[in-house]
């Protein structure tokens, strides 16, 4: 379930929530505390994923405390 993963607040990918640091940028900077999220499935071809700088497909969170 999405609302037991914690999202990582340098990148905003959304990891397992038994990670200990983000699988996209190895940050050890996770948290429960973040809203919405958007399912990039190709970052070269999505308009999304140009705005949020993401360049690796995956989950991402929307608003990350």
């Amino acid at each position: 379930m999405a609302e037991d993963r914690l999202a990582c607040r340098e990148c905003h990918y959304v990891n397992d929530p038994d990670s200990q640091t983000c699988e996209s940028c190895g940050s050890s900077s996770l948290t429960e505390d973040w809203a919405g999220y958007v399912i990039v499935t190709r970052p070269e071809e999505s308009q999304i994923a140009e705005e949020m700088n993401v360049s690796k497909a995956g989950s991402y969170a929307l608003k990350v405390r």
